[in-house]
Protein backbone atom coordinates (compact mmCIF):
# COMPACT_ATOMS: atom_id res chain seq x y z
CA UNK A 1 0.00 0.00 0.00
CA UNK A 2 1.42 3.35 -1.03
CA UNK A 3 1.32 6.04 1.59
CA UNK A 4 0.26 9.50 0.42
CA UNK A 5 2.04 12.24 2.31
CA UNK A 6 -0.15 14.94 3.76
CA UNK A 7 0.50 18.32 2.13
CA UNK A 8 0.53 21.41 4.34
CA UNK A 9 -1.72 24.16 2.99
CA UNK A 10 0.08 26.96 1.18
CA UNK A 11 0.42 30.12 3.28
CA UNK A 12 -2.12 32.80 2.48
CA UNK A 13 -0.66 35.77 0.59
CA UNK A 14 -0.55 39.16 2.32
CA UNK A 15 -3.62 41.33 1.70
CA UNK A 16 -1.75 43.61 -0.71
CA UNK A 17 -0.21 40.81 -2.80
CA UNK A 18 -1.16 41.06 -6.43
CA UNK A 19 -3.09 38.11 -7.95
CA UNK A 20 -1.37 36.23 -10.77
CA UNK A 21 -1.92 37.71 -14.21
CA UNK A 22 -4.35 35.87 -16.46
CA UNK A 23 -4.03 37.68 -19.75
CA UNK A 24 -4.28 41.32 -20.71
CA UNK A 25 -8.03 41.58 -20.33
CA UNK A 26 -7.90 40.10 -16.83
CA UNK A 27 -5.17 42.55 -15.75
CA UNK A 28 -7.24 45.47 -16.99
CA UNK A 29 -10.10 44.44 -14.69
CA UNK A 30 -7.89 44.07 -11.62
CA UNK A 31 -7.86 47.72 -10.59
CA UNK A 32 -7.47 48.26 -6.87
CA UNK A 33 -8.08 50.91 -4.24
CA UNK A 34 -4.59 52.23 -3.46
CA UNK A 35 -4.12 55.48 -1.53
CA UNK A 36 -0.86 57.31 -0.94
CA UNK A 37 2.16 58.94 -2.52
CA UNK A 38 4.96 57.34 -4.50
CA UNK A 39 7.89 59.76 -4.66
CA UNK A 40 9.55 58.54 -7.83
CA UNK A 41 13.17 59.28 -8.67
CA UNK A 42 12.32 59.90 -12.32
CA UNK A 43 15.08 58.89 -14.73
CA UNK A 44 16.29 61.11 -17.57
CA UNK A 45 14.45 60.43 -20.84
CA UNK A 46 11.04 59.59 -19.35
CA UNK A 47 8.10 61.98 -19.52
CA UNK A 48 6.14 62.68 -16.35
CA UNK A 49 2.97 61.32 -17.98
CA UNK A 50 4.71 58.04 -18.83
CA UNK A 51 6.07 57.81 -15.27
CA UNK A 52 2.55 58.12 -13.86
CA UNK A 53 1.22 55.43 -16.20
CA UNK A 54 4.04 53.03 -15.20
CA UNK A 55 3.43 53.53 -11.47
CA UNK A 56 -0.32 53.23 -11.91
CA UNK A 57 0.15 49.96 -13.80
CA UNK A 58 2.57 48.53 -11.22
CA UNK A 59 0.10 49.17 -8.40
CA UNK A 60 -2.97 48.43 -10.55
CA UNK A 61 -4.38 51.58 -9.03
CA UNK A 62 -7.71 53.07 -10.07
CA UNK A 63 -6.53 56.69 -10.06
CA UNK A 64 -3.18 58.42 -10.35
CA UNK A 65 -1.69 61.84 -11.06
CA UNK A 66 1.50 63.80 -10.46
CA UNK A 67 2.27 67.01 -8.57
CA UNK A 68 4.38 68.98 -11.02
CA UNK A 69 5.80 68.11 -14.43
CA UNK A 70 9.47 67.25 -14.89
CA UNK A 71 10.82 67.59 -18.43
CA UNK A 72 12.21 64.42 -20.04
CA UNK A 73 15.71 65.94 -19.75
CA UNK A 74 15.29 66.28 -15.97
CA UNK A 75 15.60 63.64 -13.27
CA UNK A 76 14.60 63.44 -9.64
CA UNK A 77 11.65 64.09 -7.40
CA UNK A 78 8.29 63.37 -9.07
CA UNK A 79 5.55 62.91 -6.45
CA UNK A 80 2.85 60.61 -7.84
CA UNK A 81 -0.54 60.54 -6.11
CA UNK A 82 -2.57 57.35 -6.05
CA UNK A 83 -6.27 57.10 -5.19
CA UNK A 84 -7.45 59.58 -2.57
CA UNK A 85 -4.03 61.27 -2.56
CA UNK A 86 -5.05 62.94 -5.84
CA UNK A 87 -7.28 65.22 -3.75
CA UNK A 88 -4.17 66.67 -2.09
CA UNK A 89 -2.15 67.36 -5.27
CA UNK A 90 -2.74 71.17 -5.20
CA UNK A 91 -1.08 71.42 -1.80
CA UNK A 92 2.09 69.81 -3.14
CA UNK A 93 2.09 71.86 -6.35
CA UNK A 94 1.89 75.06 -4.31
CA UNK A 95 4.95 74.05 -2.25
CA UNK A 96 8.56 75.05 -2.76
CA UNK A 97 10.75 73.09 -5.18
CA UNK A 98 14.50 72.54 -4.98
CA UNK A 99 16.81 71.89 -7.92
CA UNK A 100 20.40 71.14 -8.83
CA UNK A 101 21.13 72.30 -12.38
CA UNK A 102 24.13 72.71 -14.65
CA UNK A 103 24.43 75.65 -17.05
CA UNK A 104 26.45 75.29 -20.23
CA UNK A 105 27.92 78.67 -21.10
CA UNK A 106 28.50 79.93 -24.63
CA UNK A 107 25.24 78.78 -26.23
CA UNK A 108 21.64 79.87 -25.99
CA UNK A 109 19.06 77.45 -27.38
CA UNK A 110 15.45 77.94 -28.44
CA UNK A 111 14.21 75.49 -25.79
CA UNK A 112 16.62 76.88 -23.14
CA UNK A 113 17.92 73.33 -22.61
CA UNK A 114 20.22 70.89 -24.41
CA UNK A 115 17.45 69.49 -26.63
CA UNK A 116 16.94 72.71 -28.58
CA UNK A 117 18.45 74.46 -31.57
CA UNK A 118 21.36 76.87 -31.00
CA UNK A 119 20.13 80.44 -31.54
CA UNK A 120 23.04 82.48 -30.15
CA UNK A 121 26.68 81.85 -29.24
CA UNK A 122 29.45 83.62 -27.35
CA UNK A 123 33.15 83.05 -26.85
CA UNK A 124 32.97 84.70 -23.43
CA UNK A 125 33.10 82.52 -20.31
CA UNK A 126 32.11 84.02 -16.95
CA UNK A 127 34.42 83.99 -13.96
CA UNK A 128 33.03 82.65 -10.68
CA UNK A 129 33.04 86.10 -9.04
CA UNK A 130 31.15 87.58 -12.02
CA UNK A 131 28.49 84.88 -11.71
CA UNK A 132 28.24 85.43 -7.97
CA UNK A 133 27.78 89.16 -8.45
CA UNK A 134 24.61 88.76 -10.55
CA UNK A 135 22.85 86.16 -8.39
CA UNK A 136 21.17 88.72 -6.07
CA UNK A 137 19.31 90.06 -9.13
CA UNK A 138 17.76 86.61 -9.53
CA UNK A 139 16.77 86.10 -5.91
CA UNK A 140 13.48 87.07 -4.28
CA UNK A 141 10.45 88.05 -6.35
CA UNK A 142 11.57 88.54 -9.95
CA UNK A 143 9.90 88.98 -13.33
CA UNK A 144 10.48 85.95 -15.54
CA UNK A 145 9.51 85.29 -19.17
CA UNK A 146 8.69 81.56 -19.54
CA UNK A 147 10.49 79.55 -22.23
CA UNK A 148 8.89 79.52 -25.68
CA UNK A 149 8.71 75.75 -25.36
CA UNK A 150 6.55 75.61 -22.25
CA UNK A 151 3.04 74.57 -21.25
CA UNK A 152 1.87 78.17 -20.86
CA UNK A 153 -1.41 78.71 -22.71
CA UNK A 154 -1.65 81.46 -25.34
CA UNK A 155 -5.13 82.02 -26.78
CA UNK A 156 -6.08 78.52 -25.72
CA UNK A 157 -3.00 76.80 -27.19
CA UNK A 158 0.11 75.52 -25.45
CA UNK A 159 3.16 77.66 -26.14
CA UNK A 160 5.23 74.61 -27.16
CA UNK A 161 2.66 73.68 -29.82
CA UNK A 162 2.82 77.16 -31.31
CA UNK A 163 6.64 77.16 -31.21
CA UNK A 164 6.83 73.72 -32.86
CA UNK A 165 4.67 75.01 -35.70
CA UNK A 166 7.34 77.65 -36.35
CA UNK A 167 5.15 80.59 -35.38
CA UNK A 168 6.47 83.58 -33.53
CA UNK A 169 5.29 83.78 -29.94
CA UNK A 170 5.67 86.50 -27.34
CA UNK A 171 5.16 85.47 -23.72
CA UNK A 172 4.60 88.03 -21.02
CA UNK A 173 6.87 88.22 -17.98
CA UNK A 174 5.28 87.14 -14.73
CA UNK A 175 6.37 87.29 -11.10
CA UNK A 176 8.00 84.21 -9.61
CA UNK A 177 9.73 83.63 -6.29
CA UNK A 178 13.35 82.46 -6.02
CA UNK A 179 13.98 81.72 -2.36
CA UNK A 180 17.65 80.86 -2.78
CA UNK A 181 20.20 80.57 -5.58
CA UNK A 182 23.83 79.56 -5.11
CA UNK A 183 26.85 78.22 -6.97
CA UNK A 184 27.61 74.61 -6.04
CA UNK A 185 30.69 74.06 -8.18
CA UNK A 186 32.44 75.05 -11.39
CA UNK A 187 33.77 71.82 -12.91
CA UNK A 188 35.32 73.68 -15.88
CA UNK A 189 35.11 76.98 -17.70
CA UNK A 190 32.12 75.91 -19.80
CA UNK A 191 29.90 74.73 -16.94
CA UNK A 192 28.58 75.91 -13.58
CA UNK A 193 26.41 73.89 -11.20
CA UNK A 194 23.74 75.77 -9.22
CA UNK A 195 21.33 74.96 -6.40
CA UNK A 196 18.00 76.78 -6.34
CA UNK A 197 14.86 76.78 -4.24
CA UNK A 198 11.88 78.19 -6.12
CA UNK A 199 8.20 78.90 -5.77
CA UNK A 200 5.35 77.73 -7.98
CA UNK A 201 5.60 78.54 -11.69
CA UNK A 202 9.36 79.11 -11.85
CA UNK A 203 11.21 77.82 -14.91
CA UNK A 204 14.81 76.84 -14.18
CA UNK A 205 15.49 76.84 -17.94
CA UNK A 206 14.47 80.50 -18.09
CA UNK A 207 16.65 81.24 -15.05
CA UNK A 208 19.70 79.81 -16.82
CA UNK A 209 18.88 81.75 -20.01
CA UNK A 210 18.51 85.04 -18.17
CA UNK A 211 21.69 84.62 -16.11
CA UNK A 212 23.58 83.95 -19.35
CA UNK A 213 22.14 87.08 -20.92
CA UNK A 214 22.98 89.19 -17.87
CA UNK A 215 26.58 87.94 -18.01
CA UNK A 216 26.74 88.51 -21.77
CA UNK A 217 27.91 84.97 -22.49
CA UNK A 218 24.73 83.00 -23.34
CA UNK A 219 23.71 79.89 -21.47
CA UNK A 220 21.28 76.95 -21.30
CA UNK A 221 20.50 74.11 -18.91
CA UNK A 222 22.36 70.93 -19.84
CA UNK A 223 21.46 68.92 -16.70
CA UNK A 224 18.61 69.30 -14.23
CA UNK A 225 17.68 67.35 -11.12
CA UNK A 226 14.79 68.16 -8.81
CA UNK A 227 15.66 67.29 -5.22
CA UNK A 228 12.49 68.28 -3.35
CA UNK A 229 8.84 69.20 -3.89
CA UNK A 230 6.85 70.49 -0.94
CA UNK A 231 7.07 67.97 1.90
CA UNK A 232 8.82 65.37 -0.30
CA UNK A 233 12.62 65.33 -0.32
CA UNK A 234 15.55 63.28 -1.55
CA UNK A 235 15.33 60.59 1.15
CA UNK A 236 11.69 59.91 0.22
CA UNK A 237 12.48 59.01 -3.38
CA UNK A 238 12.41 55.50 -4.81
CA UNK A 239 13.90 54.48 -8.14
CA UNK A 240 11.82 52.83 -10.83
CA UNK A 241 14.01 49.71 -10.65
CA UNK A 242 13.48 49.38 -6.88
CA UNK A 243 9.75 49.93 -7.27
CA UNK A 244 9.46 47.29 -9.97
CA UNK A 245 11.42 44.83 -7.84
CA UNK A 246 9.19 45.50 -4.84
CA UNK A 247 6.04 44.95 -6.90
CA UNK A 248 7.36 41.61 -8.17
CA UNK A 249 8.18 40.55 -4.60
CA UNK A 250 4.72 41.65 -3.44
CA UNK A 251 3.15 39.54 -6.19
CA UNK A 252 5.04 36.56 -4.78
CA UNK A 253 3.90 37.33 -1.25
CA UNK A 254 7.41 38.29 -0.16
CA UNK A 255 6.92 42.04 0.41
CA UNK A 256 4.29 44.70 0.98
CA UNK A 257 3.41 47.37 -1.56
CA UNK A 258 2.71 49.70 1.37
CA UNK A 259 6.49 49.91 1.81
CA UNK A 260 6.67 52.08 -1.31
CA UNK A 261 3.78 54.36 -0.34
CA UNK A 262 3.78 57.45 1.83
CA UNK A 263 0.54 58.42 3.61
CA UNK A 264 -1.96 60.69 1.88
CA UNK A 265 -1.62 63.24 4.70
CA UNK A 266 2.11 63.73 4.01
CA UNK A 267 1.12 66.29 1.39
CA UNK A 268 -0.68 68.32 4.06
CA UNK A 269 2.27 68.94 6.38
CA UNK A 270 2.10 72.71 5.87
CA UNK A 271 -1.51 73.20 6.97
CA UNK A 272 -3.03 72.81 10.46
CA UNK A 273 -4.57 69.54 11.64
CA UNK A 274 -7.65 69.09 13.82
CA UNK A 275 -8.47 65.87 15.69
CA UNK A 276 -12.17 65.15 16.21
CA UNK A 277 -14.25 62.41 17.81
CA UNK A 278 -15.55 59.44 15.84
CA UNK A 279 -19.07 60.85 16.04
CA UNK A 280 -17.99 64.19 14.55
CA UNK A 281 -15.90 62.35 11.94
CA UNK A 282 -18.98 60.41 10.82
CA UNK A 283 -20.90 63.66 10.31
CA UNK A 284 -18.05 65.25 8.35
CA UNK A 285 -17.77 62.18 6.11
CA UNK A 286 -21.45 62.63 5.26
CA UNK A 287 -20.76 66.21 4.20
CA UNK A 288 -22.25 67.78 7.32
CA UNK A 289 -20.65 70.72 9.13
CA UNK A 290 -19.62 70.31 12.76
CA UNK A 291 -19.64 73.09 15.34
CA UNK A 292 -16.74 72.75 17.77
CA UNK A 293 -17.25 74.35 21.20
CA UNK A 294 -15.18 75.08 24.27
CA UNK A 295 -11.61 73.86 24.42
CA UNK A 296 -12.19 71.61 21.38
CA UNK A 297 -12.87 74.63 19.17
CA UNK A 298 -10.00 75.48 16.77
CA UNK A 299 -8.36 78.84 17.46
CA UNK A 300 -7.70 79.60 13.79
CA UNK A 301 -9.64 80.09 10.58
CA UNK A 302 -9.02 78.80 7.07
CA UNK A 303 -8.10 75.43 5.57
CA UNK A 304 -7.16 72.46 7.74
CA UNK A 305 -7.25 68.70 7.61
CA UNK A 306 -9.30 66.64 10.02
CA UNK A 307 -8.33 63.33 11.62
CA UNK A 308 -10.01 60.86 13.95
CA UNK A 309 -7.93 58.27 15.82
CA UNK A 310 -5.04 59.11 13.53
CA UNK A 311 -7.04 58.49 10.34
CA UNK A 312 -7.39 61.23 7.72
CA UNK A 313 -11.07 62.22 7.42
CA UNK A 314 -11.44 65.41 5.40
CA UNK A 315 -10.10 68.69 4.16
CA UNK A 316 -12.21 71.43 5.69
CA UNK A 317 -12.67 75.14 6.16
CA UNK A 318 -13.15 76.48 9.67
CA UNK A 319 -14.77 79.77 10.64
CA UNK A 320 -15.76 80.77 14.18
CA UNK A 321 -15.63 77.19 15.36
CA UNK A 322 -17.67 75.70 12.52
CA UNK A 323 -15.84 73.01 10.54
CA UNK A 324 -17.19 72.65 6.99
CA UNK A 325 -15.91 69.65 4.97
CA UNK A 326 -14.68 70.47 1.45
CA UNK A 327 -13.07 67.17 0.40
CA UNK A 328 -13.86 63.91 2.20
CA UNK A 329 -11.47 60.94 2.12
CA UNK A 330 -12.41 57.29 1.78
CA UNK A 331 -9.23 55.35 2.54
CA UNK A 332 -10.58 51.81 2.28
CA UNK A 333 -7.93 49.67 0.61
CA UNK A 334 -4.13 49.72 0.58
CA UNK A 335 -2.63 52.79 2.28
CA UNK A 336 0.82 54.27 2.63
CA UNK A 337 2.69 53.55 5.85
CA UNK A 338 3.96 56.36 8.09
CA UNK A 339 7.66 56.99 7.88
CA UNK A 340 8.21 55.32 4.50
CA UNK A 341 11.80 55.99 3.55
CA UNK A 342 14.18 55.01 0.81
CA UNK A 343 15.77 51.59 0.87
CA UNK A 344 12.71 49.29 0.91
Amino acid sequence: MTETKRQDPAPAPPPDALPPAQGKQQRKREKRDVHGWVVLDKPVGMTSTHAVSVVKRLFRAKRAGHAGTLDPLASGCLPIALGEATKTVPFVMDGRKSYLFTVRWGEERDTDDAEGRVVATSNERPAADAIQSVLPAFTGTIEQVPPRYSAIKVAGERAYDIARDGEEIVLEARPVEIHSLAIVETPDGDHTVFAAECGKGTYVRALARDIGRRLGCCGHVCALRRTAVGAFADNDMISLETLESLCHRAAAGEASLADALMPVATALDDIPALAVSRADAARLQQGQAVLMRGRDAPVFSGTLYVTASGQLIALAEVDRGEVVPKRVFNLAGLQGSAGRRRGV
